[in-house]
């Protein structure tokens, strides 16, 4: 049986969802998942902690609207409420 190529680009997004009063949810990126090779699992790399400890793992999608943090580093993506 040949073995499968783990893919090198990751097929999940991982989100922590920060609630705010009176607007939209933000959701904010901290980290990408991996499928193992054998499809039964994933490796999620974070690089941030959410501080709720929920994780929300997406497919990523052509409509993120990505914008930069105050530093100019890392990217925020911001989702409308609906998911």
């Amino acid at each position: 049986m040949a073995e499968k190529e783990q893919p090198k680009q990751p097929t999940h997004r991982a989100y922590t969802v920060v609630k705010r009063e009176g607007q939209d949810d933000f959701w904010l990126n901290i980290g990408l998942a991996f499928p193992h090779k054998d499809g039964k699992g994933l490796n999620i790399i974070l690089q941030a902690f959410p501080l709720d400890g929920k994780i929300v793992l997406r497919e990523p999608s052509a409509d993120d609207e990505k914008e930069p943090d105050d530093k100019g580093g890392d990217t925020r993506t911001r989702r409308s409420g609906g998911r």
